[in-house]
């Protein structure tokens, strides 16, 4: 029986990311439909028996040595003549496919069952930082798709038998992957897209011969060349080919001017090489310079032309770098003036997640100082397209001058996260350091204990920071001792509970309904709220659960609200099943507490907020021990879970199935937990905290 897809991964040189590579087809969630066919290249290192080991544990896996080394063309090829999958895949042996992928992929082929189907590709760069690369909605096809730069080739998912019908391969040659998806995407109009990122590009490896200077760049030409004179071309309108080929003269300059790819011996037979394929093609010059001119002709108009951008563009950049300063200089100059003009006793400026939007603790003191405060103005510092604010609340945009000017007046500086390094903590200001969770990782000043959690960590600005504090808000006696080390401050801790569990604590029948409404969820439906935590060494959303399948396994009374954490841009591809509900965007976390029946989560604070719901919850800890190393925790979550702890998607839905959820041992490992870390939970924690910062009230019960 055909597999769905077949994914050829050719190996040469690629020994330390193969693994990696393999691990990433193989550990799909539901991948069984699928073959890898991994193509060894006559690789000189140990890439030929990663590729035996894997196919002796995987019956999945079909191993291929080739005898000579042909390039990634023609290993390619071969893996495409073993191929049986319908639809093809080529996946480079140091690149990896996203998790939870094929699903996605499948599942758009199934509907429109085209051609080529074309996703998103992320591009890592060394230090294994990634960006998002989305599909456009509409990819050009037929002579269009010669005027424009391809889709990368792992980009491309590809129909097998439209391959054998076109008789379209892989031709010899560095650069053979541009000729390969022109000759693709010009054969055929019937292409699908899949937006999110699917495929993740190794752009700089060391040792890879597109990122190495080489003379064999200049094989772009002949590859070109092949893209040139593709059929669909031949009978275009004149227009559009001289659009073809004006886009193939600018990628072959690219490369022809490029010293870091291009050695210097090697371009003068390019530029010869180029100019007589344009001319075939009936271009009469080259970036300006007639094609029957030297190469010394051209490199001395084209310097020429350089030099005069540099010395015209100079002064372009210098007036622009020197405004953008200029306009810092007077901001900052116009801040530390108003840092001299009295503070306002009855101003407060308030932030959180850096500014990202209204929400946490620090709305819900706002919310209260609004009633028990009103003579205190409260101001919101948001950033540009963050998520919308409630009507008549004040706001300022950083690094505006009402920006500055509440910064430096303000009486009450109120945050969840931290206000910028160039902040003055002026004599007479009070700085509320609210957090915004229970910790269970390792936070603060004891950080460096574990050095894969200390990106972008800065102790010295800690330290700076901490000094600025005059209160810091903790919930539970837990959180005090851990940051009377982690945090510690001179200033007073309020251990008061935290004021946006207020609403959780006071919400009724009425509010849940309420709830539950907003999201349209209908009477009767069982709600279970998903919510993982950040992982510092998933560069992009990497879903431990797979939250289709847990749908469909709980049954057609359950809907699945889904929380990516707010770190991410994205949480990848959306859910596709109709009972799971995609909330990574909705504004208020408290909102969606209260509507679900219950929780699910792995290692988040949201588990210490949940609880004061009282309601089920259940820790999902597939890779408990890594986040154990990788971060530290403060106790050990899964002897003292609240409620059920699991580490497989079977054993999950098992206890959602058997009621053990919320059977006596969970609702007496629940009260533990909650006796633990939610006793001071009573809807009244945002009032403690507004009677002791803004009414100066020594005994908020007083």
């Amino acid at each position: 029986m055909p597999n769905f897809l077949s994914v050829v991964i050719p190996a040469w040189n690629v020994q330390g990311y193969l693994p990696e590579c393999l691990d990433s087809v193989l550990r799909q969630q539901r991948s069984t439909d699928v073959e890898v066919v991994a193509v060894d290249d006559a690789s000189p290192d140990h890439s030929g028996e990663v590729i035996d080991e894997r196919a002796a544990a995987d019956p999945r896996v079909v191993a291929l040595h080739l005898a000579a080394n042909g390039g990634a063309g023609a290993a390619r090829n071969a893996g495409l003549d073993r191929a049986t999958g319908d639809y093809v895949w080529f996946v480079d042996g140091d690149d990896r496919i996203v998790p939870d992928a094929l699903p996605v992929i499948e599942s758009r082929i199934a509907e429109e069952k085209p051609d080529v189907l074309v996703v998103g590709v992320a591009r890592e760069r060394w230090n294994r930082k990634v960006s998002r690369w989305l599909t456009p909605t509409a990819i050009r096809t037929g002579a269009e798709a010669l005027t424009v730069a391809p889709p990368p080739l792992g980009a491309l998912v590809i129909r097998r038998q439209f391959l054998i019908d076109a008789g379209i391969r892989f031709e010899p040659g560095l650069y053979e992957d541009v000729a390969f998806a022109y000759a693709v995407l010009a054969a055929t109009g019937d292409v699908a897209t899949v937006e999110p990122a699917c495929y993740i590009h190794r752009l700089d490896r060391q040792g890879s011969l597109r990122a190495s200077r080489s003379p064999r760049h200049a094989d772009a030409v002949t590859q070109y060349g092949r893209a040139l004179s593709l059929p669909a071309l031949a009978g275009a309108d004149p227009k559009l080919r001289r659009r073809a080929l004006d886009h193939a003269a600018g990628e072959l300059l690219k490369i022809l001017d490029n010293g870091s790819l291009l050695p210097a011996k090697a371009r003068r037979t390019m530029f010869q090489n180029t100019s007589r394929l344009l001319a075939e093609h009936g271009a009469g010059e080259l970036n300006g310079v007639r094609l029957k001119h030297s190469y010394p002709l051209y490199r001395a108009l084209t310097a020429g032309r350089r030099l005069a951008g540099r010395v015209l563009g100079k002064p372009r950049r210098a007036v622009r770098k020197a405004r953008v300063t200029l306009r810092k200089g007077l901001l900052r100059a116009y801040y530390h003036w108003e840092l001299r003009r009295p503070i306002d006793e009855n101003l407060a400026v308030y932030g959180a997640y850096w500014y990202r939007g209204y929400s946490c603790n620090p709305a819900a003191i706002y919310e209260k100082a609004r009633e028990l405060a009103p003579h205190v103005r409260g101001v919101w510092v948001i950033k540009p397209g963050a998520k919308a604010v409630p009507e008549g609340v004040p706001t300022v945009v950083p690094g505006s001058r009402a920006y500055f000017r509440t910064l430096a007046r303000a009486k009450y500086m109120v945050n969840n996260a931290t206000f910028p390094p160039y902040v003055v903590k002026r004599p007479g200001q009070i700085q509320v350091q609210t957090h915004h969770g229970t910790p269970l990782k390792t936070m603060g000043l004891d950080q460096p204990r574990f050095p894969a959690s200390l990106k972008n960590f800065n102790v010295e600005r800690m330290r700076r920071n901490l000094a600025k504090w005059d209160f810091s808000i903790t919930a539970n006696r837990h959180t005090t001792l851990l940051w009377d080390r982690q945090f510690p401050i001179k200033g007073e801790t309020l251990e008061v509970g935290y004021p946006r569990n207020d609403r959780l604590a006071l919400a009724g029948p009425a509010e849940v309904t309420a709830a539950r409404a907003e999201l349209g969820i209908e009477p009767g439906e069982q709600v279970v709220l998903y919510a993982p935590t950040h992982r510092e060494w998933h560069a992009t959303f990497t879903p431990m659960l797979d939250v289709d399948a847990l749908a469909e396994a709980l049954g057609p009374n359950t809907r699945i609200l889904l929380r990516g954490h707010y770190f991410y841009d994205s949480i990848g591809f959306p859910p596709r099943h109709p009972r799971v509900l995609d909330v990574s965007t909705h504004p208020s976390v408290e909102t969606l507490a209260i509507a679900s029946d219950a929780l699910i989560t792995d290692f988040s604070s949201i588990m210490f907020d949940y609880a004061v719901l009282d309601r089920p919850l259940v820790i999902f800890a597939p890779d408990w021990e890594t986040y154990q190393a990788v971060r530290g925790v403060s106790f050990d979550l899964a002897a003292e879970h609240p409620g059920t702890f699991v580490r497989t998607f079977d054993d999950l839905v098992a206890a959602f199935r058997g009621g053990t959820i919320d059977d006596d041992a969970a609702r007496q490992a629940r009260a533990r937990f909650r006796q633990r870390f939610c006793s001071l939970e009573d809807g009244h924690a945002s009032e403690r905290v507004v009677r002791r910062v803004f009414l100066n009230e020594r005994d908020a019960d007083g």
